[in-house]
């Protein structure tokens, strides 16, 4: 569809329409509205080796961010679509899709994607919740190829760790808080028993915690980077079976707690098991991924 960015008057945004996208982004997902804004900022502000834009229709009804793929380089990501309630019915979804799409193009991508681009992303695809984008995905031909889904955890229970610190301690092992700006150690950590997503996660992160035995970081956990949402977490090989993540998820969570929060979710699950007996958490929000080859 050449041509539909231009004849919907569809432009890349600038800095002075910061409040209108948080505007819009509230408006529109009605099932993350209280943090649309920090989602627009987020994806606003990602790795600095990104390629992306933000790209807003003529009356600043509507919204896309699009970026590529650090991981693929001929995969682009469709990261944010929003639509004022009011202008919907009226082509514009359509519109931004196709607008993002050419740009994408125009970065070398051959696929799209409406799926979550690591590190900064706002959910891992379109939330099965969202029917009217999940019908958008697929009137434009896309092809769902991949579930994923969040745990959400109650933040107002029982997270208490002391006994499980005082055994750590005569194993050894101590517990401690990264603050932002001092967590070189712990993102070299992640970088080299994960990779670089998680290790810009763990930096950009609201809370930070790690193990470490005898200067040996053991596991990490954080959350905060996807904002309000747990993760990324993980565990060194030597830690395993110790009890370290446990402590860890806990320790975030109740600092989530702290600053006000009942619930959270927690991101892009593999192990249900673990975070189900650590914290009682229980799967609940499905996401479908979706792709498409670009002509």
């Amino acid at each position: 569809m050449p041509g539909t960015r231009a004849a919907s008057g569809i432009r890349e945004a600038v800095a002075a329409d910061a409040a209108a996208l948080a505007g819009i982004a509230g408006a529109a997902l009605t099932h993350d509205a209280g943090e649309a804004a920090s989602l627009v900022a987020r994806l606003a502000a990602p790795p600095a080796y990104r390629s992306w834009t933000a790209l807003v229709t003529r009356d600043l009804d509507g919204v896309v961010f699009a970026s590529m793929s650090a991981r693929d380089p001929h995969a682009g990501h469709v990261d944010l679509l929003a639509v004022r309630p009011e202008a919907r019915g009226t082509g514009l979804g359509r519109a931004l899709a196709v607008a993002a799409e050419d740009w994408l193009r125009g970065q070398g991508a051959t696929e799209a994607r409406f799926a979550g681009n690591p590190p900064c992303y706002a959910w891992p695809g379109i939330d099965v919740r969202y029917t009217e984008a999940a019908c958008l995905a697929e009137s434009l031909g896309y092809e769902r190829y991949r579930v994923a889904w969040n745990m959400t955890a109650d933040l107002t229970g029982d997270l208490s760790v002391d006994a499980d610190l005082a055994r750590l301690a005569a194993s050894g092992v101590t517990v401690h808080t990264a603050a932002p700006g001092e967590r070189a150690a712990v993102s070299a950590f992640v970088e080299e028993h994960w990779n670089a997503r998680w290790a810009w996660e763990a930096e950009q992160a609201t809370g930070c915690h790690y193990a470490v035995r005898e200067d040996e970081i053991l596991g990490f956990a954080a959350w905060g980077s996807r904002p309000s949402w747990f993760g990324p977490m993980g565990t060194a090989p030597a830690a395993r079976g110790l009890g370290v993540g446990r402590v860890l998820v806990r320790r975030c969570l109740a600092e989530q707690r702290a600053a006000g929060m009942s619930s959270t979710q927690i991101s892009w699950v593999g192990p249900l098991r673990f975070y189900a007996r650590a914290v009682g958490a229980r799967a609940e929000r499905v996401f479908w991924l979706y792709r498409r080859g670009l002509p």
